[in-house]
């Protein structure tokens, strides 16, 4: 099965925590702090593989985690990183936040590319020491890897498009032209997926072609397969418009020219202004030579070169080729998209935006500041306890629960930490 779009989300690992911790040695007195700090969490990194053709691996896995850092230890002892873990994706794979849809990175010829970063480790209390406090109790949390919710869509890299309704010998051209072995067979719909072949011009010289399937009138609203696999047509440089020209399925070949080029420019309008070579294919087979002529009238009166070739006996096929060659040197290279996407900046909370709420006599107090600050906090330790009631008094907090109401005796409540509110 062809996947081309894919919803993940990933998460980078967790910093370490800093370590609290004292040197402790024969015959040396009163060592020190020696915690150590935490190790940075894993980042996620995406990588490019060429063997890689579509983005099925993620139809069945869609949540990717990294390795959080260790904590730190004693003796200074730095804790491990954690691991990075690398995704890798089919070359030409766009990236979108996906509440946004802004383009975060195009992984076109890029090797690898980091999504998320993970978090810093947490200093040790190593940190921390001065000369009026010489046996601090307390270190430094890690820090939270980053986390993303991303859309990946795949763009194929190609510098021709083949496109044309169902059935006009875009996937027998491609055979013929290239190594590629597209499913053939005298039906509508045969190709399900989108082909690639590397057409060989001459020593040095060649070019990415795309069979693009599916598409009909309605393609660019859903109908067949052409709302799914349009896409692919959006880094080609040059459009081959094949057509077929014999009359066995008593088709108008202008009208299904018209129609064509009409979904293009619904899908997107950059699309139909595209350079664009008409090949009337199935010409060994034409049943009304005057019907031919009218076509080959109107689609030179568009100001379009057209070549009357035949896929399925290698007739004019050879010219067809080397005049896309020739107008692949004018045009500049295949698209690569450019990032969009402008990180938000993590919310870093104040006191003013603490939520407190009363129940009876207990006050709760919730918030991003208070929860880092209960983070990095030690309350098995005497000093550090100090710390924490000097930083509530200092930001306010405890003159917002008074200008509220709050009793002396009543319960306050922050987090996993209950105390009775004095004066």
């Amino acid at each position: 099965m062809f996947v081309d779009k894919a919803s993940i989300t990933v998460k980078a690992g967790k910093g370490g925590n800093g370590a609290v911790a004292f040197h402790r040695e024969k015959y040396v007195a009163a060592g020190g702090p020696s915690g150590g700090d935490g190790g940075r969490g894993g980042n996620i990194v995406l990588k490019t593989d060429t063997n890689m053709s579509t983005l099925m691996d993620f139809r069945y896995k869609r949540k990717y985690i990294a390795e959080n850092g260790a904590d730190g230890a004693a003796k200074t002892r730095t804790g491990k990183d954690g691991q990075d873990l690398v995704i890798k994706v089919p070359n030409g794979t766009i990236v979108r936040e996906k509440e946004s849809g802004a383009i975060i990175i195009d992984m076109s010829g890029l090797e690898s590319f980091t999504l998320a970063k993970g978090g810093s480790g947490g200093r040790g209390n190593k940190h921390f020491a001065t000369p009026t406090r010489q046996a601090p109790r307390f270190a430094k949390a890690g820090l939270a890897g980053q986390n993303l919710e991303v859309v990946l869509e795949l763009k194929l890299l190609a510098d021709v498009g083949l496109v044309g309704f169902p059935n006009v010998g875009k996937s027998t051209l491609l055979s013929v032209v290239s190594k590629a072995h597209p499913k053939i067979a005298d039906y509508h719909f045969t190709t399900l997926y989108p082909n690639l072949g590397v057409v060989y011009v001459d020593e040095g010289a060649s070019f990415v072609m795309a069979d693009i399937p599916g598409i009909i009138e309605g393609a660019s609203d859903g109908a067949g397969l052409g709302h799914d696999f349009l896409r692919h047509i959006d880094r080609c440089r040059l459009i081959v418009h094949v057509v077929d020209i014999s009359g066995i399925e008593g088709r108008d070949p202008v009208a299904d020219f018209e129609t064509i080029n009409d979904e293009l420019q619904k899908f997107n309008p950059e699309l139909a202004s595209r350079p664009q070579i008409v090949a009337a294919n199935k010409c060994d087979i034409v049943t009304d030579d005057a019907e031919a002529e009218r076509f080959r009238e109107y689609v030179e009166s568009q100001g379009y070169r057209l070549f009357m070739i035949s896929a399925a006996a290698n007739t004019g096929v050879k010219e067809l080729i080397n005049a896309v060659a020739a107008e692949l040197v004018k045009l500049p290279p295949v698209t690569v998209f450019e990032p969009e996407y402008v990180p938000k900046e993590k919310p870093t909370g104040t006191p003013e935006d603490l939520v407190i709420q009363v129940y009876d006599d207990i006050w709760t107090i919730e918030g991003e500041w208070l929860e880092r600050l209960v983070q990095n906090v030690n309350f098995s330790d005497h000093e550090s306890m100090m710390f924490f009631d000097r930083t509530l008094r200092n930001s306010g907090v405890y003159q917002r629960l008074e200008d509220m109401g709050i009793n002396e005796g009543d319960t306050v409540s922050i987090y996993n930490l209950d105390f009775e509110y004095t004066r």
